[in-house]
C-alpha cells in the first residue's frame, strides 16, 4: 500500500508540472487556434533564470517565482508582438512555421549565453517526511499546491471575470468582437502573458524537482506537455489540467512496470490513440466551421 501511495504521490508530481505547462498551449490556442510550439522554451527560460537568480543573484524563495514569472511573461508578450501578431491574418501554416523558429532561436540564444548544463542550488530546504513507508518531500508538497491553486485561479479567471468573458468571446468570433469594443490585441496579449508566465512558474518548480537544467529541456517537456493539452482537449482549460494529470499517471505507471527508457514511446502511443478514437480530446468538442 506503501508502493502504491508513493506512486500515486510522483504521479501527482509529475502530473502538476505538465498540468500547468499545458495551460500554456491550450489558451493561446483556443484563443488564436494556434499551436504555440515555443511555449516548451518559456518553461525552459523560466528555468535558467530560476538559476540566475538563486546562483547569482541568492534571492529567496519568492523574489525567485517572481522573477522567472516576470521574465517568461516578457518573453512571451514580446514574441506575440513581434512573430505572431504580424502573421494573424497569414495562413496558419506560416505561424506554425514562425512558432517552431521562434523556439529554435531561444534556444540557440540561450546556448550561446550558457553551453553547458547548469546546476540550480537549493532554493528551500528539502525536507522530508515519513508515514508508514511512504515518503513525502516538501518539494512534491510544495509543486502540487502551487500547481492547484495557479489553475484554481485560472480557471475562475476565465469562468468569472470580464477578462475571461472576454477571452472566451474572442475564441468564438474574433471578427465581431472589436465591433463591440473590446481590445482584441490587449486581451491576446495578456492570454499570452498569462500561458508564458505559467511557463516559467513551471520552470522554477521542475529546476527545485530536478536541478540540472540545459538549453534543450524546454524541447521533450514542451511536446509532451502539448500531448497533455490534446489528450484533454486543447482548448479547454480543465481538459488541459485533466490530460496533464492522465499523462503523468501513465508516465509514472510506464517507469514501474516498464524499463524508464519507454516512458517517451508510451506517452506518444497514448496520443497516437486517443486520436484515432476521439480525435477532439477528452474534454474537447468539434468545431463548426460555417462556409
Amino acid at each position: 500500500m506503501a508502493y502504491i501511495s508513493q506512486q500515486f504521490l510522483n504521479m501527482l508530481q509529475l502530473g502538476s508540472l505538465y498540468a500547468v505547462i499545458a495551460l500554456g498551449y491550450t489558451m493561446v490556442y483556443g484563443v488564436l487556434s494556434l499551436i504555440n510550439f515555443a511555449h516548451g522554451d518559456l518553461f525552459m527560460v523560466g528555468a535558467f533564470l530560476c538559476f540566475v537568480a538563486t546562483a547569482k543573484l541568492h534571492l529567496p524563495f519568492v523574489p525567485v517565482i517572481v522573477v522567472a514569472a516576470f521574465g517568461t511573461v516578457l518573453l512571451g508578450v514580446a514574441v506575440e508582438r513581434l512573430a505572431y501578431r504580424p502573421l494573424r491574418e497569414a495562413p496558419k501554416v506560416s505561424a506554425i512555421i514562425t512558432a517552431l523558429g521562434v523556439g529554435v532561436f531561444i534556444e540557440n540564444f540561450t546556448l550561446a549565453l550558457s553551453p553547458y548544463p547548469r546546476h540550480v542550488p537549493e532554493i528551500l530546504p528539502n525536507i522530508s517526511w515519513n508515514f508508514s513507508g511512504l515518503t513525502v518531500s516538501s518539494i512534491q508538497v510544495l509543486i502540487i499546491v502551487v500547481s492547484v491553486l495557479l489553475m484554481a485561479s485560472l480557471d475562475f479567471i476565465v469562468r468569472k471575470t470580464r477578462f475571461g468573458m472576454a477571452m472566451r468571446a474572442l475564441a468564438c468570433d474574433m471578427k465581431t468582437l472589436p465591433l463591440m469594443g473590446v481590445p482584441v490585441n490587449t486581451i491576446i496579449a495578456l492570454t499570452f502573458a498569462i500561458g508564458a508566465g505559467f511557463g516559467g512558474v513551471a520552470g522554477t518548480m521542475y529546476a527545485m524537482a530536478f536541478p540540472v537544467i540545459d538549453p534543450y529541456m524546454g524541447i521533450m517537456i514542451g511536446w509532451k506537455a502539448f500531448i497533455a493539452a490534446v489528450v484533454g482537449g486543447i482548448g479547454n482549460i480543465r481538459g488541459a489540467m485533466l490530460g496533464g494529470y492522465i499523462l503523468g499517471a501513465v508516465e509514472t505507471l510506464a517507469a514501474v512496470a516498464l524499463p524508464s527508457t519507454y516512458r517517451d514511446f508510451i506517452a506518444f502511443t497514448l496520443l497516437l490513440i486517443l486520436l484515432i478514437f476521439r480525435p477532439n480530446g477528452i474534454l474537447g468538442v468539434p468545431k463548426t466551421l460555417k462556409v
